[in-house]
């Protein structure tokens, strides 16, 4: 089966289910907003932390269903969810002119080596790196450090999403500019009217969790020790999703917590197929069951977090170890 082939065959499992979809983005959205109220509300420190973490969960979760509304998998053409995904998106620091647009054109350009980084982790290759100046080198590592996924709260959604969205182009992300303004303003109130132990769970502890895990799985997709990336020239849209996107396995909560995320190589390969509808493709078409994989063990991670650079001579991304001693 060819790579036209293999994405007409996706095409049946490209259809949502309704119901379906409205069960779990209201169930979901539900879950959330109690979780929120109870990190602002509940009368124990030891509740607003469980809540404050569940929070977090649900907005993992969450923002998963408003991932695959803007990709049109579901609940298109319904003021009431666009409603709610508009909101979603300004809750969440992701508003939608820049997500659309930067996530498109991540889906339109995965793993080709020589284009613009947007919405994606800069690649370099070994040529590149070795001819960038040093503050060019530091900037680069920069963005994919360790501890600029872990603080992803602030430099890859407050400031990468945001801040620099809207001084890029203002007229057009003015509600990166709002979700910035009603942030900040939603957590001073919250911390002087109900005090830091609200703002903390309510707050600090769901953002920070959820933007550095989802910063990490959007890194660990697309940068783990198998993957391949393409000159221009030679980069053809399925390779790149079955070649360049991962299974991430995960256990079944996880798998409902990230919505079957990591069932990427398929979501990469036809992105309208709506999340609870990718392990039945999986399941039903043999040739996406030849995936590359990694997970959340602290080994993959690991693995996952050493890569800098791609070396076209090995074929692969290496660390900056193996490139100082080649």
């Amino acid at each position: 089966m060819n790579g036209k082939e293999l994405i007409l065959a996706t095409k049946p499992y490209a259809k949502e289910i309704r119901g379906k979809s409205w069960y779990y983005a209201l169930s979901t959205l539900t879950l959330l907003l109690c979780a929120f109220a109870g990190a602002l509300f509940a009368p124990y420190f030891i509740l607003k932390l469980i809540c404050g973490i569940s929070s977090g969960l649900m907005s993992i979760r969450m923002f998963i269903i408003y991932h695959d509304y803007l990709h049109h998998s579901i609940l298109q053409k319904s003021k009431f969810a666009q409603s709610i995904m508009t909101v979603f998106g300004l809750y969440m620091l992701t508003p939608v002119s820049i997500w659309k647009r930067s996530h498109d054109h991540h889906h339109n350009h995965n793993s080709k080596l020589f284009s613009a980084s947007i919405g994606s982790y800069p690649i370099a290759s070994k040529a590149k790196f070795l001819s960038m100046t040093p503050g060019e080198r530091r900037t680069y590592l920069f963005v994919r450090h360790p501890l600029t996924i872990l603080f992803a709260y602030l430099f890859m959604f407050i400031i990468g999403m945001c801040v620099n969205s809207f001084l890029s182009a203002p007229k057009k992300h003015a509600d990166s500019l709002l979700a910035v303004i009603l942030h900040l303003t939603a957590s001073v109130l919250i911390f002087w009217f109900l005090g830091w132990q609200a703002w903390m769970c309510a707050m600090l502890i769901p953002f920070f969790m959820s933007c550095s895990f989802g910063a990490y799985l959007f890194y660990a997709q697309h940068n783990f020790p198998t993957v391949t990336f393409k000159s221009n020239s030679d980069w053809k849209y399925e390779i790149a999703a079955l070649e360049s996107s991962s299974f991430m396995r995960m256990n079944k909560f996880m798998r409902w917590i990230t919505a079957n995320i990591g069932y990427h190589h398929i979501h990469h390969l036809n992105s309208r197929i709506p999340f609870y509808r990718l392990p039945e493709t999986l399941a039903a078409i043999p040739q996406l069951q030849q995936y590359k994989t990694t997970s959340l063990s602290p080994r993959d991670i690991r693995a996952c977090m050493k890569l800098k650079v791609w070396d076209p001579e090995r074929n692969k991304m290496i660390t900056l170890r193996q490139l100082q001693s080649a």
